[in-house]
């Protein structure tokens, strides 16, 4: 059984992006959650924290969040695209958490056996590939934040929010189940070889 955490950016309860998580929980049958705007996580890196050397002790907040992700074999961060990217909230969270001589310069952090970014999007994945967002933002999520601190990564968009019309609730329907499969998927047994 997989040890599940998972971190989580959107400020309103009501959004889709919140039924989304809710989703992909249900396939979950055990996980830790932060969810950012609930804990009001503070996304802004104080200057003590930017120039603390390695061997400093991190503020109390970042340890928590550390001490979680390295009891954890898989990782999972859902949100919303915003301007291309994730929101700021969650962006602050990588530059606090993502510590000198923990995640880099040298590593300590134990690598998480999967790294899963689910997001949603206003425009649909083909949209946001022809304008090359959706490269781009895979690039900066998987290959820059998540990196070698994972074995394996992907990055699920569920697009089409603002842009489906009358076609919204079926594909509101997929995009759900397809988030809780995505769940089922990090708990189902390990194939024997």
């Amino acid at each position: 059984m997989s040890r599940v955490h998972v971190v989580y950016a959107h400020p309103s309860p009501g959004s889709f992006t919140r039924e989304v998580l809710d989703s992909f929980l249900s396939g979950l049958s055990a996980y830790t959650l932060t969810d950012l705007h609930e804990v009001g996580f503070p996304a802004v890196m104080s200057a003590a924290e930017y120039t603390r050397k390695a061997t400093d002790p991190v503020p109390a907040d970042v340890a928590a969040e550390q001490e979680r992700l390295e009891a954890a074999d898989v990782w999972a961060f859902v949100y919303p695209v915003w301007w291309a990217d994730c929101p700021a909230i969650l962006k602050g969270w990588f530059d606090r958490v993502w510590t000198t001589g923990w995640a880099y310069q040298p590593m300590r952090l134990r690598p998480a056996r999967r790294a899963i970014v689910l997001c949603t999007a206003g425009y649909t994945l083909e949209e946001l590939e022809v304008r090359g967002h959706h490269q781009a933002m895979r690039a900066v999520m998987l290959d820059d934040r998540i990196g070698a601190r994972a074995e394996t990564s992907e990055f699920v968009v569920l697009g089409g929010s603002a842009t489906a019309g009358a076609d919204w609730p079926a594909l509101k329907a997929r995009h759900l189940e397809r988030a809780a499969a995505l769940g089922r998927s990090v708990q189902a047994p390990a194939s024997s070889p």
